[in-house]
This record gives structure tokens, C-alpha cells and sequence, in this order.
């Protein structure tokens, strides 16, 4: 969507209302299977199956084995009827190819639209299901939300995040927000101007920039309003928006922030920095993405048959964003004068989110390995969850069965000597 929004810029032409509802539509659809599949197979299982389980059981199969083979359905069902939505519009199931510059390539049938009514209407059951375990297995234990809210998982930086012009959240659309650890807003821009406000900071260690707010400059891995290290993931979203734009998402959002003490200023909670609470805020947008898809399903305009205005010129550049599942994704083209892309550059949830993501691993390590204490693979898990709640990528590999992935931890002592080293190979 990122890209096909570019191309709409670089050929110089804007899809009709409709062809933009229906891209919407795909998209509510992926949200919602993408934050399912995060939940309950790839973040949720610390929680679900708990944080000191063997690795080979937290999964998706360990989860199944905990909540019943019924609830293991669900989710493969939701799974399923949302990968039929984005199969019927969108050509098929992964990188749908029905996207052109100018809308979509194909109207929906008023058959198509009731069949994707009927499934928002079950996305929204599940949605209210998952955020009803959420609260029985994580926000009711005692020993769950003390690591949650632990200082443990907790910075407080900038955030990031796409609104609509009343600052509600939005993944499809709108200008692109900053605050600052209190919830001041820094700036708001839009997605074109995004290199006015994003820079990016190499390290010799890693092929992975780091991304930064240039007006604040680079300060290094710490956080607080000198820093600029900013952050771009689901509880980045829900930090700099004002609300939420679905009646059911709005009640789990105001929530959200009283059970965590949040405080009104100015009219809008103060941010959560609580970075385990990115798998509360997570399930919040599945509910929002399943109502926003309903919205869009019964809308009357989106059986239109005007879905595509036919590009005229190429203006040589196009900038598009969204906000993917794990944060704010920017894609910026350059093309020759046939439309030949010459020039491609590229700012991904991981991009945004690479530098609290070294500083949690950091944090973690330092706060959980301490003199005396044993260590065992649960203590190793949690530094993984350090980094498991930002993205799904790096969660798929740390969650594939059968549950390994490899890993180094060197424990040194105050001058640098290795004392002892756990690896895992596989």
C-alpha cells in the first residue's frame, strides 16, 4: 500500500473515493490477521504460555495446548476468512497485485461485499474475545502485570504515528505525528516531508541504520527528551493520538491508559512507556482495524465501479506511507522520464524502531542478569522479549518451531573478561 500510494504521486494521479475505500478495506483485512497472528503465535505466547516455558513450547502449538483446541480454531479461522478477502481483491493472498497508480483494478460486487460484511462482523467477535483473554490471563495476574509494568521494559522516548485531522489513529492515511515523552506534540508533517524530520545513524556493527529525529539530533542509545530516539510501533500509535475513531476500539483505549494511571493534559492521555504494553495496545488495533473494516464494508460508496483513474504523466518522484502492523513504513521513488525507477529509499518499522530496540535488549540484559543469580533459559527469554514486542519479523524467528533460534549471551565481569557464555545453536 505504501508503494502503490508512491506510485500514485510519481504518475501524478489520485485513485476515486472508491478505489481508495477498497484499498483500505485489503488493508483492514491484513491488519487484522497480521495483529492475530502476533498475538497468539509470536508475542502472545510469553504471556499466554508464560516466560519461564521451554522454547520448544512457546508457540502457537503451546498456546492451542493452554487455552483449548477451540480457541486454536479462531485463530486459524480468522486467519483464513481474512486471507480470502485479500485473495478475492486483491488478486492473492501475499504481495496482492490488484494495486495500480491511479486505484485498484478490479470494482467489488455487491455479492463480494456482503461476504466481507459477514467476515468483518466475525473480526470484530474476535477481536472482543482475544482483548476479553488478554484481560483474564495477562491484566488479572498479579505476577504478569508487575513484569509488564516493571522497570525492566520501560524508556520513555518520542513516538511516532499516522492521524486523521481530529488526531485519531490511522493506519491508512493522514499526516504523520510526533510527541515527545510527555505527550507534547513536536511536530506533524506530511508523509512527503518525511526527510525534513527523519534522519538515519550508522554504526560500524550493524548493517541496520538507525533512525532518529533530526531536529533532535543523534545523542546516542538513551532516551528522554534530549535524545533523539523516537519509537514507531502499535503502543507508539495509540501515544500520539487524541483518541480512537471506532466506538468499541475508543472504550478499550481510555482503558488502556487509566489502568496504567495515565493523566489528562490538555485534553489527551499522557503516554504509556511501558513497552510490554505494545501486546495490549496491539490487541486494541485488531479491534479497531475490525470495526474500521465494517465501517468500509457497509459503506455504500465502495461497490462503486469507479475504481481507477488512468495516469496521464510521470512526475519523476512519489512518496507513500502507511502505518504497517509494527509501525510507520515510508516509501520514497525516483524515476527517469519513461518511469524507470532510478532511485529507491525506504524507512521500515524496523528502521524506526532499531534503536529502543537495542536499548530494551541492553536494558533487559542489564536489569536481569545480576551477581548470584542463576541463569536459566526463562531469564534469557525475557531479554528476548525485549525486542519479540516491537516486531513480528524478528519474533518469527525466535518463535519458529520448533521454538529456537540462536542466540549469544557473554556475561563479563567489570573489566571485560568473559566469565561465562550460554549459546544456543539452533
Amino acid at each position: 500500500m505504501a508503494s502503490v500510494k508512491a506510485l500514485d504521486e510519481l504518475f501524478g494521479v489520485q485513485p476515486p473515493s472508491a478505489g481508495s475505500k477498497i484499498r483500505e478495506l485489503v488493508y483492514m483485512a491484513f491488519f487484522v490477521t497480521d495483529h492475530a497472528t502476533h498475538f497468539y503465535a509470536l508475542g502472545g505466547p510469553d504471556f499466554i504460555v508464560g516466560p519461564d516455558a521451554p522454547p520448544s513450547e512457546r508457540n502457537i502449538l503451546g498456546v492451542i495446548r493452554k487455552v483449548g483446541l477451540d480457541i486454536g480454531r479462531q485463530v486459524i479461522d480468522c486467519r483464513a476468512r481474512n486471507h480470502q478477502v485479500i485473495t478475492l481483491l486483491g488478486g492473492r493472498g501475499i504481495h496482492p497485485a490488484a494495486g495500480l497508480p491511479g486505484g485498484w483494478s478490479k470494482p467489488l460486487s455487491g455479492e463480494e461485499r456482503k461476504e466481507i460484511e459477514e467476515t468483518a462482523r466475525k473480526n470484530i467477535d474476535f477481536a472482543l474475545f482475544t482483548l476479553k483473554l488478554f484481560d483474564d490471563i495477562v491484566l488479572k495476574s498479579p505476577a504478569y502485570l508487575d513484569l509488564v509494568t516493571s522497570d525492566v521494559y520501560l524508556h520513555r522516548t518520542y513516538y511516532m504515528g499516522t492521524v486523521d485531522e481530529r488526531n485519531r489513529a490511522n493506519f491508512f492515511d493522514g499526516m504523520i505525528r510526533i510527541v515527545d515523552p510527555e505527550g507534547k506534540e513536536l511536530v506533524k508533517y506530511p508523509p512527503r516531508e518525511y526527510a525534513t524530520h527523519i534522519a538515519e545513524h550508522v554504526e560500524p556493527w550493524t548493517y541496520l541504520k538507525y533512525a532518529y529525529l533530526r531536529q533532535i539530533g543523534w545523542k546516542g542509545f538513551t532516551d528522554g527528551k534530549e535524545s533523539g530516539v523516537y519509537a514507531a510501533s502499535p503502543l507508539s500509535r495509540l501515544n500520539v493520538s487524541d483518541s480512537l475513531a471506532t466506538p468499541r476500539a475508543q472504550e478499550h483505549f481510555e482503558r488502556f491508559y487509566e489502568t496504567f494511571g495515565s493523566k489528562k493534559v490538555d485534553g489527551r492521555y499522557q503516554p504509556v512507556h511501558y513497552r510490554l504494553a505494545t501486546h495490549w495496545a496491539r490487541v486494541i488495533e485488531l479491534l479497531y482495524a475490525a470495526e474500521r473494516m465494517l465501517e468500509l464494508a457497509t459503506d455504500p460508496e465502495i461497490t462503486s465501479p469507479e475504481v481507477r483513474n488512468i495516469p496521464g504523466r510521470i512526475t519523476g518522484e512519489g512518496i507513500g506511507s502507511v502505518e504497517a502492523p509494527r509501525g510507520t513504513l515510508t516509501h520514497h521513488y525516483v524515476s527517469d522520464e519513461r518511469g524507470v525507477l532510478k532511485k529507491v529509499n525506504l524507512i521500515v518499522a524496523t528502521t524506526n524502531n532499531y534503536a529502543p530496540m537495542t536499548m530494551s535488549i541492553k536494558r533487559a540484559a542489564e536489569k536481569l542478569i545480576t551477581g548470584g543469580r542463576v541463569i536459566e533459559e526463562g531469564l534469557l527469554n525475557r531479554i528476548e522479549m525485549a525486542f519479540r514486542l516491537y516486531d513480528p519479523c524478528l519474533s518469527c524467528a525466535t518463535h519458529s518451531l520448533p521454538g529456537k533460534m540462536p542466540l549469544t549471551v557473554n556475561l563479563r565481569n567489570s573489566n571485560g573478561e568473559i566469565l561465562r557464555t550460554f549459546k544456543r545453536t539452533e
